[in-house]
């Protein structure tokens, strides 16, 4: 059994959705998980309104940095157990050859709307953080040890 699954979560710009899952699933993981985020064309920075979400729900987000996923198919990459893109556009474009043989999964996750006045589009991201706390506390209930490959990954595919 490991000490712990290293968790990748994609979205093209690594800007809100997978900079959130990754500072939560740290957040939560119990030590279980290793989480980072990438993207496939990345922005460069974090949406404040993502950040703004995360300190709101007291979770650490002073590392977090937007990023490509070329990072993780470098050699000394650490190995992915799981990768999970959550938008629509990550999951249509062709991923990397990921080092090991993580289990790739798609979560459907919309982008925060920002659209309307400020604090209408806070709410949407804080709404989007409490769509991935409720996905990832599933997640980390589940009992790894007791599953198998092939159990794991449904279980993982069903987690919504």
């Amino acid at each position: 059994m490991k000490d712990y699954y290293n968790v990748l979560f994609i979205c093209t710009e690594n800007a809100a959705r997978s900079q959130m899952a990754e500072a939560l699933l740290n957040h939560i993981g119990h030590g279980r998980f290793k989480a980072y985020s990438a993207g496939s064309l990345p922005s460069g920075q974090i949406h404040p309104m993502a950040l703004k979400a995360l300190e709101h729900a007291h979770i650490a987000c002073d590392n977090l940095r937007s990023k490509s996923w070329d990072e993780f198919i470098q050699v000394g990459a650490p190995e992915m157990d799981l990768v999970f893109t959550l938008c629509d556009r990550a999951a249509g474009e062709t991923c990397p050859a990921w080092p090991g043989v993580p289990m790739i999964s798609h979560w459907s996750i919309e982008h925060p709307d920002c659209a309307g006045d400020e604090e209408t589009q806070q709410h949407s991201f804080n709404h989007t953080l409490a769509i991935l706390r409720h996905r990832l506390d599933l997640l980390v209930a589940l009992p790894f040890e007791k599953l198998d490959h092939l159990a794991l990954k449904q279980h993982v595919a069903n987690l919504k």
